[in-house]
């Protein structure tokens, strides 16, 4: 083969890895329409195969919690809850009885039909539902057929992934051990396989198109998920091990800066702090060198019951993550549920954008119970150390004073029972909707805080779905149009004096933080990031000048694309020698 075949994709987890390819095949099922004597026997075998199926998500599951916690592993309830559909297995069951044909057959027709009929509507969300289907299909027809699918776990030997994509189940079973770095045809920086891969620390390359047609069974591979560059049998290895080296070496050099403030070199400090989503992820945050929590995402004790969490329930685990801090700051986000976070034992109503409907502060506002079971354990936790309470989703000034007011009703119920709590608690909101960035110093009048969520502060000012392949180029984070949204933010809050951060992927990438240090004058004061993300954001901070990121950012709102403010974040990284 020949050597030094060179590859650029997105870099979407940082890391040199150099290593075989292992190529991720897809089983090919065969099967026809040939018919069935035994129909009773045929409908045991199905029920059998979806039994499987969903032992085995939960199994997935369990594994998923362990390596990439739970807020990321959620998505397999949402697969237990299409193997489970009786609906589908009632059709797979009709079409058995009716035709007499074989259990794949009805498989494969029903989750077909729903993999199209999802795959076909205008609406994204149900768009991505498609490859979940997919997915749980390819499952069930494994245990029916007795095909095993690839088996992530029996890798025993250093490899590199090659795949078309990584579904969040074959993410979830890597073990990093042996599984060096992962390479992928689709995909980019805020993909499920992105994310779980930087929350693991493996290196991952994404978006290089057709490098499985590209590499070879067992060809040498190197990458770089930093830069994105991926070589097919580099004629130099020693390079790539001088990179890994160098990489590795000033990982371990990073470790300086665990207990130190992040603060520019002209002397402006900053927060940088850690977004979570369970309270075991609380544990070991100083090791991270995390100086509080930004965002504590608090549906996770949603998604995971059964049953609305009592008050009870939410207030062990809220108190537990301020024990665990000791007396830094820990902003908890209410309920942030629907779009695309269901749960298992509510039905959202049907809308054609759920993205752009029953949501998150909505959503609470119109249930009152279920809002005020979660303040009062908010309040109550409160009692133990620095709390922020922040909305989420919040597009007007009434729907935030409606929010608050709930707080206020609830704080004077707590003082007749005579239930501590700290009276001082701050009160912010997220700003993540156009109106709210653009509305800022209105807004400052009553919150005393802001965050702002980038991800979907991209997706609402760009009209762009992140996780949509088609219109992904127009996720873009460093356009001047969502700079001049986070500008309006930083000055909106300051006339009232308010503090500004951010917990969306932006706040962690080295190629945004110059500009929001600079943006408005005054820049962000706080960085809410992955764990993961802490240490280099900061010695990026300690690195640059508070005043020549001003002037940066003044250039960067001025400029006319996101490629132009990207080339010129890049050149002002490569002078300071950070990329």
């Amino acid at each position: 083969m020949m050597k030094d075949k060179k590859y650029k994709g997105i870099g979407a987890s940082d890391g040199i890895a150099t290593a075989k390819a292992f190529l991720l095949d897809k089983p090919i099922f065969k099967i026809d329409d040939s018919k069935i004597s035994n129909v009773d026997q045929e409908i045991s075998k199905v029920n059998a195969a979806i039994e499987a199926s969903i032992k085995n998500i939960e199994h997935v599951k369990t594994i998923a919690i362990d390596k990439i916690g739970a807020e990321k592993a959620m998505v397999f309830d949402a697969h237990a809850q299409i193997a489970n559909d009786p609906e589908l297995k009632n059709e797979i069951i009709s079409i058995i009885k009716d035709q007499k044909v074989n259990g794949a057959y009805a498989i494969d027709v029903v989750f077909k039909k729903t993999h199209d009929l999802f795959a076909n509507m205008e609406d994204d969300y149900f768009k991505q539902r498609a490859s979940d289907v997919e997915d749980v299909r390819t499952k069930i027809l494994s245990f029916f057929l007795n095909i095993e699918l690839p088996d992530l776990l029996a890798i025993k030997s250093e490899v590199i992934i090659v795949a078309d994509d990584l579904t969040p189940s074959e993410t979830a079973l890597l073990d990093k051990k042996y599984v060096k770095g992962f390479a992928t045809n689709i995909g980019g920086r805020t993909s499920h396989a992105a994310i779980m891969a930087r929350t693991m620390e493996i290196p991952a390359v994404l978006g290089l198109k057709d490098i499985t047609n590209a590499v070879d069974k067992n060809s040498m591979i190197a990458l770089d998920g930093s830069t994105g560059d991926l070589v097919i049998e580099p004629s130099d290895l020693s390079v790539w091990n001088k990179k890994k080296e160098i990489f590795l070496k000033e990982k371990e050099e990073l470790k300086k800066y665990i207990n130190v403030k992040a603060k520019t070199l002209d002397g402006v400090e900053v927060d940088v702090v850690a977004n979570i989503g369970k309270p075991e992820d609380a544990d070991n945050l100083d090791s991270y060198g995390a100086e509080g929590i930004g965002l504590v995402r608090s549906e996770f004790l949603y998604m995971e019951n059964s049953k609305w969490p009592t008050e009870e329930e939410q207030f062990n685990a809220y108190k537990y993550i301020l024990e665990k801090q000791k007396n830094k700051l820990v902003i908890i986000r209410t309920l942030d549920i629907g779009g695309d976070k269901k749960l298992n034992y509510y039905q959202f109503p049907h809308e054609m954008n759920p993205f752009l409907g029953y949501r998150a502060i909505r959503f609470c506002l119109n249930n009152p119970e279920i809002f005020k079971t979660q303040i009062r354990a908010l309040l109550r936790a409160s009692a133990f150390g620095r709390m922020g309470i922040m909305f989420p989703m919040i597009a007007t000034v009434d729907e935030f004073l409606k929010a608050k007011n709930i707080v206020e009703e609830t704080k004077k119920e707590l003082t007749k029972e005579k239930i501590a709590f700290d009276s001082k608690v701050l009160v912010g909101m997220m700003v993540e909707i156009p109106s709210s960035a653009f509305l800022t110093d209105k807004f400052a009048k009553y919150a005393d805080f802001f965050s702002i969520g980038t991800n979907d502060l991209v997706q609402y000012t760009f009209a762009v779905d992140r996780m949509s392949e088609n219109v992904s180029y127009l996720y873009q984070p460093n356009n001047p149009a969502l700079l001049r949204a986070i500008k309006a933010t930083i000055e909106g809050a300051a006339v009232h004096k308010k503090f500004v951060g951010m917990c969306g992927e932006m706040a962690g990438d080295i190629r945004s933080i110059p500009i929001l240090l600079g943006l408005g004058g005054k820049g962000l004061d706080e960085f809410s990031m992955s764990a993961s993300s802490i240490l280099r954001s900061k010695k990026v901070i300690a690195s640059l000048k508070h005043s020549e990121c001003v002037e940066l950012a003044n250039k960067a709102i001025d400029c006319d694309t996101a490629e132009e403010v990207n080339n010129l974040v890049e050149n002002f990284l490569q002078k300071k020698n950070l990329i």
